[in-house]
């Protein structure tokens, strides 16, 4: 049997069906946290039949409820509680832990964001098995996925999200074989990123204009969008691209050119030397979209605050 503990995250839809087929009558622990893709777990679950105990935390209703379905494996996905060793070491097979990243870099929140953000040339989705610390056990099945220089944050999640059939299926069938291959992950090379906030969205006009470019693709709908201020309004940049000529000035300093409006970024900016991030698309403070090279028409600066 597997039990499954699940939180309001991406991937429901696909993780359901991939079960073994005798595997009908599996246990699943739903965790109510806020909701990035809003289709229900626990909807989905009751569709299948499959028995569902909702909690924001584990307790000991929830341990009792998992120590009597008498779980092989217990599989955990976007689950972002704490989670103590009296669960996670009950069944024979431990618990396997589905995550977003190619571990051990990507390890803690947001990880295919944060990926995309930091420039990295991949993601992917690693099943590892729990431990006492986050996202640090033993590798059993990774699998990876190029990131293209147009993907958004969106798109790489939901293509994340379509591994994790096989993924998932893999990593049971070697349980099942009695022979899984662990692999330690080389703690030398963990890198971590924290849980994201609104601080986290705002433009810094001294990044480089790639660095920017990305940020504006990573925070696409339906995450908080990247945002700064304008005539001390707050507006959402919902496309760019970088420039194809160098800006001089003042980081921040916008003006319409290259079809948009231009935007003097990076470090040591009054050089002249660094290319510029031309805004197309923008939505202000009444939820309208506008076109760069018409909203910034007046010229102006871009500003961390109003």
């Amino acid at each position: 049997m597997v039990a499954e503990l699940t939180g309001v995250g991406p991937g429901h839809k696909d993780i359901l069906p991939a079960r073994p087929s005798g595997e009908a009558n599996s246990d699943v622990t739903y965790s109510c946290s806020r909701p990035i893709f809003s289709d229900s777990v626990e909807e989905l679950a009751r569709s299948y039949g499959i028995p569902v105990h909702l909690t924001e935390r584990v307790d000991h209703d929830t341990i009792d409820l998992v120590k009597r379905a008498e779980p092989d494996v217990i599989v955990v996905n976007s689950w972002y509680t704490w989670m103590p060793p009296e669960l996670y070491n009950l069944p024979p097979h431990g618990t396997l832990n589905l995550h977003d990243s190619l571990l051990p870099k990507g390890t803690g929140f947001s990880p295919v964001i944060w990926s995309l953000i930091s420039g990295e040339s991949q993601i992917g989705l690693t099943v590892h098995r729990m431990d006492e610390s986050l996202d640090t056990g033993d590798v059993l099945v990774q699998h990876s996925l190029p990131i293209g220089p147009n993907d958004t944050g969106t798109q790489l999640v939901e293509r994340g999200i379509d591994l994790i059939p096989g993924v998932l299926k893999e990593a049971l069938s070697a349980l099942e074989s009695g022979n899984p291959q662990w692999r330690p992950q080389d703690k030398a090379t963990r890198t971590y990123f924290h849980k994201r906030s609104e601080r986290d969205s705002l433009i810094d006009w001294t990044w480089p204009a790639g660095d920017l470019e990305r940020l504006v693709r990573a925070l696409s709908d339906p995450y908080p969008a990247a945002f700064t201020h304008y005539r001390g309004e707050r507006i959402e940049i919902l496309e760019a691209k970088v420039s194809e000529i160098r800006y001089g000035g003042t980081p921040g300093r916008v003006v319409v050119q290259e079809g948009g409006g231009a935007v003097v970024s990076g470090p040591a900016a009054y050089r002249g030397g660094n290319l510029g991030l031309v805004i197309t698309r923008v939505r202000s403070a009444d939820g309208t979209e506008h076109s760069g090279d018409k909203f910034f028409r007046r010229g102006g600066y871009l500003t961390s605050q109003p």
